[in-house]
């Protein structure tokens, strides 16, 4: 059952959102700048944004079953972990070429909405 999976991956991803942006709050604020820790946050923020995304992909595909469906959930996740992924690394790791992937992941963010309008649309 595929919506088993996205509401596991969705949640998942919220509880690393969480400990990411703890992690962010307690161990990093004294060593990051100010500019670091704000693309720090947005990746967290993001994260968290399509955690939900995710566990909402999984209980409408309780109800239907369809390749948008599946193409949304595909894309909020494979988009979450370039779009955050790459900036949690710019920031921890000051790997720049990293910035070139960010916009590549939201893309895939955008997918994923639009692929979840047209799922909704489908009904």
């Amino acid at each position: 059952m595929l919506w088993t999976l996205w509401i596991a991956v969705g949640a998942f991803q919220g509880a690393l959102g969480v400990m990411m942006g703890a992690f962010g709050g307690h161990a990093l604020r004294d060593t990051l700048s100010v500019r670091h820790l704000d693309v720090y946050e947005v990746a967290v923020r993001y994260q968290m944004y399509h955690a939900f995304a995710l566990i909402a992909v999984g209980l409408l595909a309780t109800r239907i079953e369809s390749w948008q469906l599946k193409a949304a959930g595909i894309s909020f996740f494979a988009g979450s972990v370039l779009f955050s992924g790459s900036l949690y690394l710019l920031t921890l790791a000051g790997l720049k070429w990293l910035g070139a992937v960010t916009p590549v992941g939201g893309l895939g963010l955008i997918a994923g909405w639009l692929f979840l309008a047209a799922a909704a649309i489908s009904l």
